[in-house]
C-alpha cells in the first residue's frame, strides 16, 4: 500500500466526497488510498511535496510526484483502467481549457453541491483505504 497512489481531497465538500465514493466503487484492484486535505496526513504530505499555497484542487500523489486539477482527474481515470481510462480521450483538449473548467467547478463547488461542518467519514468496508 505504501506505493499506492494517494488522493487528497476536500473532506468537507459534498462533490469531493461523492467523487471519492465513485472512485472507491470502480477501483477494483483497490490501488487508491485517500486522505482529506484538512487532515494531519494531508497537510504533512503537502508540506513534504513543497505545496504551501492554499489548495483548491484534489491532489493525486504518486511517489514523490503530485498531480493537480485536470492532471489529477486524467491520472485517476487512467489508473482505474478500462472502461474509465477511455475518458483520457479528453486529454486532447488543451490543458488550459481543462483547468479553466476544473477551476470553475472548484470555485463554486460548495454553492452548487454543498459542504459539511466536518470531514466525510467512509463506510467501514473502506476504512483501511483512508489514512488518518
Amino acid at each position: 500500500m505504501q506505493d499506492s497512489p494517494l488522493l487528497l481531497f476536500d473532506g468537507v465538500c459534498h462533490l469531493c466526497a461523492h467523487t471519492v465514493q465513485w472512485i472507491l466503487k470502480r477501483d477494483r484492484k483497490g490501488i487508491f488510498r485517500f486522505a482529506p486535505l484538512q487532515s494531519e496526513v494531508g497537510q504533512e504530505v503537502l508540506k513534504r511535496l513543497g505545496i504551501t499555497e492554499k489548495i483548491n484542487s484534489i491532489v493525486l500523489v504518486v511517489g514523490e510526484r503530485a498531480f493537480l486539477r485536470a492532471d489529477a482527474v486524467f491520472e485517476v481515470v487512467k489508473r482505474l483502467g478500462f472502461p474509465w481510462a477511455l475518458l483520457g480521450i479528453f486529454n486532447v483538449i488543451p490543458r488550459s481549457v481543462c483547468n479553466m473548467l476544473y477551476d470553475c467547478v472548484a470555485r463554486h463547488r460548495y454553492k452548487w453541491f454543498g459542504r459539511s461542518k466536518t470531514c466525510w467519514v467512509p463506510q467501514k468496508k473502506w476504512e483501511e483505504r483512508f489514512l488518518t
